[in-house]
């Protein structure tokens, strides 16, 4: 895809988001006020199966067949030691993905979801076949380069790429929504990728880097004061601007992260759901939604991450996560579960009993 016509792509795609179904989200809250239950009695699961309802304009929305799609790139920040784990770790545990070992694997397979891993930046040639049927994940090569640049000392990429890696995210989720899946997770892998991500959201969200800073893959108390500063070092070089999206990315962000943020406008430009992993997902959330602020309102977010950073980005957002289990792996696994709840709260919507159905009498007035 050439300059122009990435960039017209993720236009045209971002002008054509508009705002979910409200006739749906009321006839969602009538349909869940006749049910054989007190009114808002299963709390969240009501409002998740509302908002379902009111992004893809259905009551009765077919989300049998779940995706979670894990993009992978690597960063060349990893140069200045932000990182408890070699830079190889990213292929290694693509390959991982690819046979079914990873903790994405075995909660996607729990929640009944495929997986699909996408390599749009990984520093290795992966030798890996596309839809090879002996592996147990989906695999495409979306690759825009062999990872990003040192942002600490250039922009991480040029504009081109960072165009071309949201253009990727967008076709693969139009891709697999033609084929059938109605609802989407976003995953990630790739070593550094924190510290890209608590970058993205010093600037977007407008703090400090010490406030989105976390320990990441585990480094000690150095590690974590050098990260803050590398962080720092890297947005002072750069100066990214907080109101462009495409900017911010090509700056201080990753191939994942815009990778992400284009399967968010693939999936609001076609109302289907799409549930974000934790903090690295969180990046490209704010990407997603500095290009296109009408796409947040197609996010469920899964869970809290301990990365602290997080909350910030979900507060910025204006997202309630569906739970906290002080997750940090990313993988997707919290987008596994909460597609999971996703499933529940349509199920409720569409199985269960209404009081005149079920013959039980009403709350007195």
């Amino acid at each position: 895809m050439e300059k122009n016509e990435a960039f017209n792509y993720i236009k045209n795609a971002a002008n054509s988001i508009i705002l979910p179904d409200k006739k749906a989200l009321q006839n969602a809250q009538k349909r869940l006020d006749s049910l054989t239950k007190p009114a808002g009695s299963l709390g969240r699961l009501e409002e998740l199966a509302k908002q379902i309802a009111s992004i893809t304009g259905k009551m009765d929305p077919d989300i049998s067949k779940k995706l979670v799609i894990v993009m992978a790139a690597d960063h060349g920040v990893v140069q200045e030691g932000v990182s408890a784990y070699p830079q190889e770790v990213t292929p290694q545990m693509v390959y991982n993905f690819m046979q079914g070992g990873a903790g994405i694997n075995v909660l996607a397979k729990h929640a009944g979801a495929d997986v699909m891993v996408v390599d749009v930046g990984v520093a290795a040639e992966l030798k890996i076949k596309e839809n090879n049927k002996d592996k147990k994940s989906i695999f495409i090569d979306k690759k825009v380069a062999f990872g990003t640049k040192n942002m600490a000392k250039e922009p991480a990429m040029n504009p081109q790429q960072a165009a071309l890696a949201v253009s990727a995210g967008i076709a693969v989720a139009q891709d697999m929504i033609d084929a059938g899946y109605g609802i989407i997770g976003t995953g990630d892998m790739g070593i550094g990728n924190t510290t890209a991500s608590s970058a993205i959201a010093s600037c977007i969200c407008g703090v400090d880097a010490e406030k989105v800073t976390g320990y990441g893959t585990g480094i000690d108390e150095a590690g974590f004061e050098k990260k803050v500063q590398v962080i720092r070092k890297a947005i002072k070089l750069n100066n990214p601007d907080a109101s462009d999206g495409l900017d911010v990315l090509s700056k201080v962000g990753g191939y994942e992260i815009g990778g992400i943020a284009g399967v968010i406008l693939g999936c609001a430009l076609r109302k289907v759901p799409v549930v974000i992993d934790g903090f690295i997902s969180g990046a490209g959330a704010l990407i997603a939604e500095a290009i296109a602020p009408v796409s947040r309102h197609y996010m469920i977010a899964s869970h809290c991450s301990v990365e602290k950073g997080h909350r910030i980005v979900l507060e910025k957002l204006g997202l309630v996560p569906l739970f906290n289990f002080d997750m940090r792996l990313g993988e997707g696994t919290g987008a596994a579960i909460g597609i999971g709840i996703a499933d529940a709260a349509i199920k409720i919507l569409n199985e269960m009993a209404t009081f005149d159905q079920a013959q039980v009498s009403q709350k007195k007035e």
